[in-house]
């Protein structure tokens, strides 16, 4: 089992950054790729990054590269995922996830969820 629990979304406005972390615990951690996820209103929820446990290999969707990174707190046991010069369509919940692969993480059927936490742009 694996448990993630997100923190960090709040109100920010265009053009801000944000920072959110993802608390991760299990017994088995260094078997999974770490990733995050974001679903808007009415839509679909959207792969975002993914990290290594090691760190050393992160993948980003084609959207978010130059703005987005991700990033592993080796003593804290989190990934972070940075937002830079936010835009109002990057509103949405913002999911923390892990995978024993990446190919199912992409495919957005990663084994275990967080909660979610809401990210909100305003103009």
């Amino acid at each position: 089992q694996v448990q993630l629990v997100e923190s960090g979304g709040g109100l920010v406005q265009v053009g801000g950054s944000l920072r959110l972390s993802c608390a991760a615990s299990g017994r088995t951690l260094s078997s999974y790729v770490m990733g995050w996820f974001h679903q808007a209103p009415g839509k679909e929820r959207e792969f975002v990054a993914a990290i290594s446990w090691s760190g050393g290999i992160t993948w980003y969707a084609d959207s978010v590269k130059g703005r987005f990174t991700i990033s592993r707190d080796y003593a804290k046991n989190t990934v972070l995922l940075q937002i830079d010069s936010l835009k109002p369509e990057d509103s949405a919940v913002y999911y923390c996830a892990a995978s024993r692969s990446i190919t199912t993480m992409r495919n957005v059927r990663p084994d275990y969820w967080g909660q979610g936490t809401q990210v909100t742009v305003s103009s």
